[in-house]
């Protein structure tokens, strides 16, 4: 069958042998994946020859093993070695600097891609404004890296407004959102959930029913992280019935959808200052083994404070297992809410020891809380503000140190703080320093802030504030001549002020006890089916 011959193939493409420095790579890789540094980091020392591909697999193996310390001594290390860093490069080791919140790091690496000629490259530009905006005192930065970029991506807008969201900017976060859509931007799951996200932190209902719909027709309606995202942020919105909604035309459920529902329920009766309803469903969740979820921790702490129950608050708080800034902001602003001004200060100083860092939100209530008599306190906490938590005070942080500083008496101090903010004050800055001005019957610095409002918005409500001024200082000719001018303004009444008298044929009352109940049968029983579902 064979003959003697000898025969041979020929191989057109042969196939290279893989260099030592290609392997050694992906060795270095592979160990980092499974956790092995101390193994990738012997083969990466025995390495000869290492190129940039090379140090880029030990910077970025160090930043998501959580080690941004050695990434950096790494990255430090190129220059000695004569390697260039290349875009991949920069990425990787800005990663670690967002999770080391250094802004001087961050600077430095900016300055090696604008050296290197990539801080033009998206991938480049959307991890610079990442780790900008994860460092203290870089906003300013992160925001012209934003602006500076000429095509933006879903990732480009995720990171501006998860950023907003952190800092808790809520108008930086739904202009982000509104313009992202507006800009056709291809969104994925993640991008829709930081929207929804925002919108939930913030109320904003409109958007966030524009933004269901636009995961509806972007095909994710079955992502059940986003889904989830959803439901939680109907409830939030005091929009239960859509929540409810939503929620039984889910074709899949997971535990976190239970607990979004259940979390946002919660929510519903603390907004409506529900005890009664609210303590049913807190025995619902302790008998069913829930007690021990963060988020449903963290809306019954926010329920009792709301009810005034704030004893049940603490003791819940007290309970937890882990605590976020969500359960801290939950507490700080029940105390403070309910007149505990001191205990609120406390709670606030307890959570900075323990490592949390505050967002906007959690500073302008802890402001509120300042006027019980805080004043030194309030004061110290907008110094630290920019200088300690890396958050820009906005108009409302603003607004309430006037406030603060009004209710003290200390008006001058309050007239130079509106002067030099930087931006212009509004009518209700104004407003709340006028209304200190009365309290405290100062006529001089109440004509200066009177002139600033009606040049803004003519109104009778300033002339009253005023000549009520004038007339605690028995000046009744110059009250006389308000009181005139004040008639001159209130004749040109607006649209929005007109009353409606309407004939009233029938007034019933109904009695929601017995549908509460009802609620919380069917969230028991849905409960304990899926509680029975997990188990199986």
């Amino acid at each position: 069958m064979f003959d003697n011959k000898r025969r041979s193939l020929k191989v057109t493409n042969p196939v290279k042998p893989m260099s030592r420095l290609v392997a050694a790579t992906n060795l270095i890789k592979f160990y980092f994946d499974r956790g092995l540094l101390s193994e990738a980091r012997r083969v990466f020392d025995d390495l000869a020859g290492k190129d940039v591909v090379a140090w880029t697999a030990m910077i970025s193996g160090y930043a998501s093993n959580a080690r941004p310390d050695d990434a950096w001594s790494t990255f430090c290390a190129i220059g000695a070695a004569g390697v260039n860093p290349n875009a991949f490069t920069v990425s990787s080791i800005l990663t670690a600097c967002k999770t080391m919140e250094f802004y001087s790091c961050t600077c430095s690496v900016h300055a090696v891609a604008v050296r290197r000629g990539v801080e033009g490259q998206l991938p480049v530009e959307n991890a610079l404004m990442d780790a900008y905006f994860c460092s203290t005192g870089g906003m300013d930065n992160a925001l012209q890296v934003f602006a500076g970029i000429s095509e933006r991506n879903a990732w480009s807008w995720t990171t501006i407004i998860a950023a907003y969201v952190r800092l808790g900017d809520g108008d930086a976060a739904v202009r982000m959102c509104r313009a992202m859509f507006q800009d056709g931007i291809e969104v994925n799951p993640y991008t829709l959930s930081i929207s929804i996200r925002a919108c939930t932190a913030f109320e904003s209902l409109v958007l966030g029913r524009q933004i269901h719909s636009a995961v509806v027709k972007s095909g994710h309606g079955s992502n059940i992280p986003v889904s989830n995202s959803i439901i939680y942020m109907y409830s939030r919105c005091m929009s239960l019935s859509e929540a409810w909604k939503y929620f039984y035309e889910m074709p899949q459920k997971d535990l976190i959808t239970w607990n979004a529902m259940i979390a946002g329920i919660i929510s519903s009766c603390a907004n409506l200052a529900i005890l009664g309803f609210g303590l049913q469903i807190h025995g619902v969740v302790l008998q069913r083994g829930f007690r021990d979820n963060q988020r449903i921790a963290n809306a019954l702490v926010d329920m009792y404070a709301k009810c005034g129950s704030i004893n049940d608050s603490q003791k819940v708080f007290n309970e937890m297992c882990q605590r976020d800034l969500v359960s801290w902001t939950s507490m700080v602003i029940g105390y403070g809410v309910n007149g505990y001004g001191k205990e609120a200060i406390d709670v606030f100083n307890k959570m900075i020891r323990c490592g949390i860092q505050p967002d906007l939100i959690l500073l302008i209530g802890i402001l509120r809380c300042s006027h019980a008599g805080l004043i030194d306190e309030g004061l110290n906490i907008f110094t630290l503000m920019e200088s300690k938590f890396g958050i820009k005070p906005n108009r409302d942080t603003y607004g309430c140190v006037v406030d603060l500083l009004g209710r003290h008496g200390k008006l001058s101090e309050a007239y130079d703080l509106i002067e030099m903010m930087p931006f212009e004050p509004d009518e209700s800055i104004w407003g709340a320093l006028l209304g200190a001005c009365k309290v405290h019957r100062n006529v001089d610095i109440g004509r200066l802030v009177a002139k600033k409002m009606l040049n803004l918005k003519p109104g009778a409500k300033t002339y009253v504030i005023l000549s009520n001024i004038y007339a605690a200082h028995s000046k009744w000719a110059v009250f006389a001549k308000m009181r005139k001018q004040m008639r001159g303004v209130s004749s040109k009444k607006e649209v929005h002020e007109t009353s409606w008298l309407l004939p009233v044929k029938k007034f019933r009352l109904r009695n929601f006890r017995n549908s509460y109940w009802k609620f919380v049968k069917v969230l028991n029983n849905a409960m304990y089916i899926n509680q029975q579902v997990q188990v199986a």
